[in-house]
């Protein structure tokens, strides 16, 4: 992998991974496109995601560090009770990476029919946001929309179902307020991933040395800038644009992207 290549899927994952249009999906289709296999590229791929959990950090440090301060005082507070939430709704994407690791590692090998029509169920789910009309309550997230909420994100591990868009579009659909599933989203995401990205960092260590050195480090550093910067812009703009509502226009493009994936994907 080159360091233009790096920018490019850098760029991708940093984009798409706040926006709700699969960046798992989209990263699949820019090594399709570059010619680039994902298995030689696992450092990589572990330094664009750590990119951007550093990018939701930095957006939600505040809130972050209230939620620590609240938790480590030991008491059942309200913060407190919102990490043994977040802690619920990571239960099914846990039990998913237990027992269906092998399964879903399989649709990440180029399949670029099957994340296109992936990327059309993320269009209908967020379409669902647009068409379905749900009272909105002021009342805080339970432990069981919590608990539904991780469902979704549990189906989104595989390629082009977006994890944004259809734990925020649950949440809408369950009447919780838009910023707060919009916020409860992106944090529930930052222990999982940082687990899953721990585990693979164990896995290529286990298969060989990681290297860093040489030409191979100045891609990896491109990479991460270009996926922390953009992570930071559309994390932010996503809290804003979720407050206003206008999902439908992501569900258009998933179904635009989804047709053209399937397309190219069977006339290969």
């Amino acid at each position: 992998m080159d360091w233009l290549q790096a920018l490019i899927l850098g760029l991708v994952q940093g984009l798409t991974e706040f926006l709700p249009v699969s960046s798992s999906g989209h990263l699949e289709l820019g090594k399709a496109l570059l010619g680039i296999e994902g298995e030689s590229n696992i450092t990589f791929t572990v330094i664009v995601h750590g990119a951007t959990v550093l990018s939701t950090l930095v957006v939600f440090w505040k809130e972050i560090w209230r939620l620590l301060k609240g938790t480590f005082a030991f008491k059942l507070n309200d913060e407190t009770q919102y990490v043994l939430k977040i802690v619920v709704s990571m239960l099914p994407v846990l039990l998913v990476g237990i027992f269906l690791e092998s399964w879903l590692e399989t649709f990440f090998t180029g399949k670029t029919v099957f994340v296109g029509f992936m990327l059309l169920v993320t269009a209908g789910i967020l379409s669902l946001t647009y068409f379905v009309k749900v009272k909105v309550t002021d009342k805080p997230i339970t432990y069981r929309s919590a608990f539904i909420i991780g469902v979704a994100q549990a189906i989104a591990t595989l390629p082009g179902v977006s994890r944004s868009g259809s734990t925020i579009a649950t949440g809408m659909l369950l009447g919780i307020d838009k910023k707060l599933v919009a916020q409860f989203s992106f944090l529930m995401v930052l222990v999982p991933v940082i687990g899953a990205n721990l585990l693979q960092i164990y896995k290529a260590h286990e298969a060989g040395p990681i290297s860093m050195a040489g030409n191979h480090a100045f891609p990896i550093v491109v990479g991460f800038i270009a996926a922390f910067l953009t992570g930071l812009l559309a994390c932010s703009w996503m809290v804003k644009l979720v407050k206003k509502g206008k999902l439908i226009w992501f569900a258009v493009y998933c179904v635009v992207i989804g047709l053209v994936t399937i397309a190219v994907g069977l006339l290969k």
